[in-house]
């Protein structure tokens, strides 16, 4: 009777330098999960902190803003035209704070073409002497551009008769 049993052929590689590079496997699979994991939390504490730096930068920006209110309403017995100035002074530093945000103010543009980037329309009236599609009234500045729109300038816009 012939011999049933086989003899492994002598290009099967060797069963416990399998195991070894299983086991190597494992742990670089298991080393670059933890690597991924600690990108992640770095990630999120790092986002977490850029929020809170410029969440302060804005702040920062308004502080003026709001300690010259402070002082107009301190002087709101005062002549009433000095008070105006005074606001309108408030007004333009809010106006400058904006700007340096990065959302300058735009929408003073009467008979500017109406822009859907920088304009939202929020009425069309007949206009003599004006072309139609251009601004004859501004409702509401708007701030940023049209890359970095904050918020549309609310516009009156000519119409054709």
């Amino acid at each position: 009777m012939e011999n049933t049993q086989e003899t492994e052929p002598e290009d099967t590689p060797d069963v416990a330098w399998l195991q070894s590079r299983v086991a190597e496997l494992e742990n670089n699979w298991r080393t670059a999960m933890a690597d991924l994991d600690n990108l992640r939390k770095r990630t999120v504490r790092d986002t977490l902190q850029v929020r809170h730096q410029e969440r302060k930068r804005a702040a920062k920006e308004l502080l003026t803003v709001l300690d010259n209110l402070d002082l107009a309403i301190g002087h709101a017995e005062a002549d009433p035209k000095a008070v105006v100035s005074g606001v309108e002074a408030v007004r333009a530093q809010a106006d400058q704070a904006m700007a340096n945000l990065g959302f300058p103010r735009h929408g003073d543009d009467h008979g500017t073409p109406f822009d859907p980037q920088l304009h939202e329309a929020v009425s069309v009236v007949p206009a003599v002497g004006v072309e139609p599609g251009t601004v004859v009234e501004v409702v509401r500045p708007g701030y940023g551009d049209a890359e970095n729109q904050l918020r549309p300038a609310a516009v009156v816009v000519a119409k054709a008769d």
